[in-house]
């Protein structure tokens, strides 16, 4: 049935029927405009009353605003009454349901983390369990996102039934309200060095940074590092708010710039702020984006920090949600957002895709100036003044953590040692190579960029130049890459055995011990206090 609508067809007629739903249009389209409608209410009328079984309105509606949609970012989405709901929990940081991150899979749901002290930890759940049921539906039969059955009002209960190690389990978790902190976790790394993560940047990010960054600086702190890698962004009141704790009143943090003039804006910071002077190094990450970038990305312009880590995600993109009828919403890419040296980071061009109609990335940077007359430079997300390689991701980790390789093993390990706390973790050499045989032994694989080319050549061959001998040569070379994958697990031990020192330490004692063993173990936070106590260092980079 979905195959009636061309793609190409539903880009204007449905982006008509949205754009008039949201927004005021310009006088020389209207014309234009009309006559899409027109076009297209007439054929999906046609199209239900005669095509010759039942149709089913919603879904053929559904299916066109998700094809139109498809070409343009990522970032612009519909909303429906449902997902309005979670986007405003999002950005909310608190709701009511069992407090547990949990990944919907065709015919199950897959716990990967109970937060502490919430219902689901409390009923006993733990990172792995499978869950089949809840009350009397079967995940596997249930056609819309399974997880939404989880959520529900305070002290109401769901059964859930799941799988732990082969064995089928029952249990009652009694719902509850869940607060999502941005700010989990702060402490002292040395007598003269705080350190605060921030996750996320909901509506609390900026009032409980500056209620830890005040903390920490009672407690003696001289210096500070603030941790965003893995921060996927949120508000950017917030970002401007958070970096606003550095920086003072008045400051150009941010620029918007939009076909739309009223959604060209200048942010400035508002408030007083708590320490223009501290000493501060931001450690970013390949999933630190959007309001982690304006963050990481106005600071260095200001020369008010060293950034430290991996280049950012490269999200240089600003949504606002545009009301629909019936409750719905569409969350629409509306402007690009500048850094106060006038770069955008943006790093994926959504108009230029390759032939697997992938977003290509950037590969011309234009240089910018910061404050003090720093090189920096736009579309390639923030590159840190100082790169830390463990931080880095790569194809073979990233492969490692999206097929669940690293997630299963840290399950398999968390059953079979004992842990007392985090300080006595030690993930010895012999472990590593257990992982590499559980890794030859799982049906994991994943194809290299080279492959990919390899393979398309092979395909797409020239029957001219394209003989017996090259082909064999091809395949020749296609098996020493099969084989050098298992040789790339020794060469990126270093990050690879990290991912999973991480995910075992959460195992055992939730983020909180990860964040306590990090302190003593992480590469990044002790090359970021080392900095900071070199004080010439810290100080001759910023100049």
């Amino acid at each position: 049935m979905k195959t009636i609508f061309k793609k190409r067809f539903l880009i204007p007629v449905v982006a008509a029927i949205l754009f008039i739903s949201g927004t005021s249009f310009v006088k020389s389209d209207f014309f234009e405009i009309a006559k899409q409608i027109e076009i297209f209410t007439t054929l999906f009328k046609e199209l239900n009353m005669n095509y010759v079984d039942e149709t089913n309105p919603a879904d053929l509606m559904d299916t066109a605003i998700k094809n139109m949609l498809e070409d343009l970012d990522p970032y612009t989405t519909f909303l429906n009454e449902q997902d309005v709901e979670t986007y405003r929990i999002n950005n909310a940081g608190e709701y009511s349901g069992i407090g547990a991150l949990v990944r919907s899979f065709d015919d199950k749901l897959l716990i990967i983390e109970p937060y502490k002290d919430y219902p689901a930890d409390k009923a006993g759940l733990k990172a792995g369990d499978e869950v089949l049921k809840i009350g009397d539906i079967s995940v596997a039969e249930f056609k819309d996102n399974a997880s939404e059955m989880l959520k529900g009002a305070n002290d109401t209960s769901v059964e859930v039934t799941y799988i732990r190690q082969g064995e089928t389990k029952t249990t009652t978790i009694i719902r509850g309200a869940v607060e999502v902190d941005a700010v989990p976790f702060y402490q002292m790394i040395d007598d003269k060095t705080g350190y605060i993560v921030l996750t996320r940047f909901n509506a609390k990010a900026s009032n409980q940074t500056k209620a830890a960054l005040i903390d920490l600086k009672a407690k003696g702190a001289k210096k500070i590092v603030l941790d965003l890698r893995d921060n996927p962004g949120g508000l950017l009141s917030e970002a401007i708010n958070v970096t606003n704790l550095f920086v003072d009143k008045g400051e150009l943090i941010v620029t918007t710039k939009s076909k739309v003039k009223k959604f060209n804006s200048e942010y400035r910071t508002q408030n007083k702020p708590v320490d223009t002077e501290i000493p501060l190094v931001v450690l970013v990450n390949g999933n630190s984006a959007s309001a982690s970038e304006i963050v990481s990305g106005s600071l260095q312009d200001l020369d008010r920090a060293v950034i430290m880590g991996a280049r950012s995600y490269g999200k240089g993109l600003v949504q606002r949600p545009l009301k629909l009828t019936y409750g719905t919403q569409l969350k629409v890419t509306i402007s690009r957002y500048y850094t106060p040296s006038g770069r955008c980071i943006q790093s994926l061009d959504y108009w230029q895709r390759d032939e697997n109609g992938d977003a290509v990335k950037k590969t011309v940077f234009n240089d910018f100036m910061t404050r003090n007359g720093r090189k920096v430079q736009d579309g390639g997300g923030v590159l840190p003044d100082i790169e830390i390689t463990s931080t880095k991701a790569n194809e073979l980790t990233t492969a490692l953590m999206n097929n669940n390789i690293i997630f299963d093993y840290a399950t398999q390990y968390y059953y079979k040692h004992q842990l007392q706390d985090p300080g006595s973790f030690n993930f010895s050499e012999s472990d590593y190579q257990d992982f590499k045989t559980y890794v030859s032994r799982s049906d994991f694989s994943y194809e290299t960029e080279t492959e990919k080319v390899l393979n398309k050549a092979m395909t797409d061959r020239e029957e001219v130049i394209f003989n017996d001998a090259i082909e064999n040569d091809f395949k020749a070379l296609l098996l020493d890459i099969e084989k050098s994958k298992i040789t790339a697990l020794e060469d990126f031990q270093k990050e690879i055995q990290q991912k999973l020192e991480d995910e075992i330490i959460k195992r055992y004692f939730y983020r909180e011990g990860l964040y306590d063993y990090y302190l003593k173990n992480d590469e990044a936070i002790l090359a970021a206090s080392g900095l900071l106590v070199d004080e010439g260092k810290y100080f001759e980079i910023l100049k």
